[in-house]
């Protein structure tokens, strides 16, 4: 087992704070270089490239605020998981400090509703890179499908190293084109070229209609877009565990949130709608490419498409990863199949993430079968999903800080700033968005699915409860 029970006046979870990592099993293969652009790279994904031409729609250039507001939200809940992973880090970290803090129910729901989003989001993401190869190739979206599965799933299996490399320059990618699309932005802002040099302006984010053409309620609405764009970014307390230096490398990663949200989203945002009006984006079409086209540029659709494709596999990388982790930590302390607990020799999970990958291939047939608005409901299950790995990061860290603070536990060396009232404050955040995605019938089915799942946990957990009865892992706080 790599949790440890937290009562007052205990002094074992001080020596689980050191030694829970140790027990774990895996090579820690991951360097400096590779967490920083896992750090990057999680922040951008699909949710930017093709989802913001949905919310400019709805929101206008408002949108930006939305993405700057919630991205400070972002960091908030970052430096709370920063804090946890310093006092212990281990892989499959959400899960092991909402048993150790919450109870063994918060544990066992949070670990296996985490592996359901990564399931959920790489039959989204595989199958959107299988989509966007046609716009190079004439194959069955099925046949694309498959090669990618096969050729991540291999990846997983090799070694985390090798996973560590793909995901590093994956988000080479991914950085260059934000990198690229907002230093093209400034040129035409400044010197005028390409077939929007003529009408770039700034008042553009002002101009048409305002900056709230939908008023707040507008802006309001896309806080669902906005935060399944940033999904992923918690990707970093997964990979702790396998971190060369996870003392020193981690916070250097989480410090890094602000700016990466202020140049890939609020920034590029910016430049692209002063270039190009925000009536001219339309939901479905991304924003980078109608800025491409806009601008005259030929070669811009097919570079937009290699990108996205690039984030495609990327975010499908990320989720065979953290899905046979998450498994694992489970199986570790008895609340999933033993069989998860197996490794490779090169330290990979070998079953969870075979079991992912066979999953992720029979959603990709749903897809197929019933395209239809399968991606509109399954992206807002996958944000609930995800947004609730967030919700237990905040509370395990207001628990552990009264913990710390009262001496019963180690003080992290890597506190958040601001706690308990940023973490209070990104709480009721998420509260809001949750209520909105009530609002939005779009996004409501999610809310509907949830009570279904946690039925589902709920009685699983007890039938285990009631199987195992002597297992500390269902054993009260």
């Amino acid at each position: 087992m790599t949790s440890a029970k937290v009562e007052e006046g205990q002094e074992e979870p001080q020596a689980a704070a050191v030694d829970a990592t140790s027990a774990e099993g895996y090579q820690r293969a991951l360097g400096a270089r590779q967490i920083q652009m896992i750090a990057i790279g999680g922040a951008i994904g699909t949710g930017l490239f093709l989802g913001a031409g949905k919310a400019i729609a709805k929101a206008g250039p408002s949108l930006v605020l939305a993405y700057a507001v919630a991205g400070l939200v972002i960091f908030f809940i970052m430096r709370a998981l920063g804090e946890l992973l310093m006092y212990r880090p281990v892989s499959g970290s959400f899960s092991e400090y909402a048993r150790e803090f919450i109870g063994p129910f918060a544990g066992f729901v949070t670990g296996w509703t985490y592996w359901l989003f990564w399931v959920v989001t790489g039959i989204t993401e595989v199958t959107a890179a299988a989509q966007y190869m046609t716009f190079w190739f004439d194959i069955p979206q099925w046949v694309s499908a498959l090669i990618f599965t096969i050729i991540l799933y291999g990846v997983n299996l090799i070694s985390v190293k090798v996973f560590g490399e793909l995901e590093f320059w994956f988000s080479m990618v991914k950085v260059t084109a934000i990198v690229g699309m907002i230093l093209i932005c400034a040129g035409i802002l400044t010197l005028g070229f390409s077939d929007a040099g003529d009408s770039a302006s700034v008042t553009h984010l002002w101009a048409d209609g305002g900056f709230f053409p939908h008023g707040i309620s507008g802006t309001l609405m896309t806080l669902q877009i906005v935060m399944f764009a940033f999904l992923a970014v918690e990707l970093v307390g997964v990979t702790a565990g396998e971190s060369k230096d996870p003392k020193s490398v981690l916070p250097k990663a989480i410090n890094t949130v602000p700016w990466r949200i202020a140049v890939f989203y609020v920034g590029a945002l910016v430049m692209i709608l002063s270039v190009v009006p925000w009536t001219e984006f339309q939901p479905g079409i991304s924003p980078f490419v109608a800025a491409f086209q806009k601008m005259g540029l030929g070669l811009g659709a097919g570079i937009v498409n290699f990108v996205v494709l690039t984030a495609a596999l990327s975010s499908c990388n990320s989720g065979m990863y953290s899905t046979g982790r998450m498994l694992r930590d489970l199986a570790l302390n008895g609340q999933g199949p033993k069989a998860f607990t197996r490794l490779t020799r090169s330290g990979t999970p070998l079953v969870g993430t075979t079991v992912s990958a066979a999953l992720m291939l029979v959603g990709v047939w749903i897809n197929y079968q019933w395209p239809g608005d399968a991606f509109t409901y399954v992206v807002s299950f996958a944000t609930i999903s995800g947004m609730w790995a967030w919700i237990m990061i905040l509370i395990s860290q207001l628990r552990y800080r009264r913990l710390a603070d009262r001496g019963v536990l180690p003080q992290s060396g890597f506190r958040a700033p601001g706690a308990p009232y940023t973490s209070v404050f990104a709480l009721a955040f998420i509260g809001m968005v949750i209520v909105m995605m009530g609002i939005d019938k779009d996004a409501r089915i999610s809310l509907y699915c949830a009570p279904l799942w946690a039925l589902v946990l709920g009685v699983s957990y007890l039938v285990l409860r009631a199987r195992n009865p002597g297992n500390k892992a269902f054993a009260g706080r």
